[in-house]
């Protein structure tokens, strides 16, 4: 029992921690296409800037993984937070391009180091039949951020456009010492003499030209499709509704609050429910099928309230599709949870790289080609997860 207990407290810290981040990170979405306004910036340039911050995510993702399980997780959190702190107050005070791509890189590590060692934390202090309700906790709080975050970034830019981004810095700062002074270590440090098995102690791109042995490489490919689709649809969301609707910040701010509520009420209530009525690959396919679709609607809607109900839905299935993909790899880990969570994180960041870059520079051509390469994606990653259930079916026969 008293176990349970504190591990139950460790989440709800984490979840705490993470809460405050992603605020950070929310508060700065809706100002977004103002700021690079000001600054004079394309939607190339803008997708560049989101491929920068994937690319060292994707490159210190294994490293990270790694660490956590060598380590800790406590460690790599909190050193995570700090850098992500920095980052931020960086952007807020550039005023040159080379700047936003530093901070941005930045940004990257932070992301790198973060996330492998909380989705591992998460997978230390649950079992197997709690590890559905744990993830959606996880991903939960990154929701919550994201649908307060907004409204708050709304308010904080009356005092300035870049007020935001200082905001997210010290939102930071205050996670760091939180997880610093609270958050107890759910994966003591090991001796540093011990080996590590061979599949990581290899480099990144050994690593990802192994993976194809590993049971989990149909879902490693179904995120990085998954995740190159999606962000062709989120890199330009803001650009996409302010260039065709002319929306200002606050709307853009309501549209994603709102969107984001339905997805964290889901997880946090009958999330682990819908797994276990439905299983993790039939939920995923469900969740890409409809995520393709609503996203190729966005391009027939022209009213408000018509476009508030299409993005509601896809918000609410993207927030029910990733940790539905995080559990799913979290069952097939077993004792790599680190490890596993890197190559997680690293094919996300490779969607995250090349599916901004194609947005960006598809919005600066045509504002309505990153939605349609969009649903063209997630619905051939809905073929790739149907093919993934009939393997696992075949198998199961032989």
């Amino acid at each position: 029992m008293a176990l349970l207990l504190k591990n139950r407290g460790a989440m709800l810290i984490l979840m705490f921690n993470l809460l405050l981040v992603f605020t950070g990170i929310g508060l700065v979405i809706p100002i977004m296409p103002k700021f690079m306004e000001n600054l004079g910036i394309t939607g190339g340039i803008i997708g560049l800037l989101v491929a920068a911050f994937s690319l060292t995510q994707l490159l210190f993702s294994p490293l990270a993984g790694r660490l956590s399980d060598q380590f800790g997780r406590k460690k790599m959190i909190v050193i995570g937070m700090l850098i992500f702190a920095f980052s931020e107050w960086m952007f807020g005070i550039a005023s040159s391009t080379w700047l936003l791509f530093f901070s941005r890189l930045l940004g990257g590590i932070s992301a790198a180091l973060i996330m492998p060692a909380v989705m591992a934390y998460a997978a230390d202090v649950t079992t197997n039949e709690e590890r559905a309700t744990g993830m959606g906790y996880i991903n939960a709080a990154i929701t919550t951020g994201f649908i307060i975050g907004p409204g708050i970034g709304g308010y904080i830019a009356e005092f300035g456009i870049r007020a935001p981004f200082y905001a997210a810095a010290l939102a930071g700062v205050v996670a760091a010492l939180i997880n610093l002074l609270i958050l107890p270590e759910s994966h003591p440090a090991k001796d540093n003499d011990l080996p590590a098995p061979a599949a990581q102690r290899s480099s990144l791109l050994q690593q990802l030209k192994q993976s194809y042995k590993e049971p989990y490489f149909l879902s490693l490919i179904i995120i990085f499709v998954m995740t190159f689709g999606l962000a062709n649809f989120e890199t330009v969301f803001g650009l996409f509704v302010d260039h065709k609707f002319g929306f200002e910040p606050k709307d853009i701010a309501f549209i994603i609050t709102f969107g984001s509520i339905a997805g964290a009420v889901v997880q946090v209530t009958i999330f682990s429910w819908i797994l276990q009525q439905f299983g993790e690959k039939r939920v995923i396919s469900i969740c890409l099928l409809v995520a393709g679709v609503f996203i190729l609607l966005t391009l027939f809607v022209h009213t408000f309230w018509l476009i508030f109900a299409v993005t509601f839905i896809i918000f609410l299935a993207i927030d029910i599709l990733r940790p539905a993909v995080s559990t799913q790899m979290s069952m097939l880990a077993k004792d790599q949870q680190g490890y596993v969570a890197g190559l997680n994180s690293a094919f996300s960041s490779l969607g995250n790289i090349v599916g901004p870059i194609v947005a960006g520079f598809l919005f600066d051509l045509d504002i309505n080609y990153p939605y349609t390469l969009a649903c063209l994606v997630l619905l051939v990653c809905f073929g790739l997860s149907l093919k993934g259930r009939q393997e696992s079916l075949q198998k199961r026969a032989a």
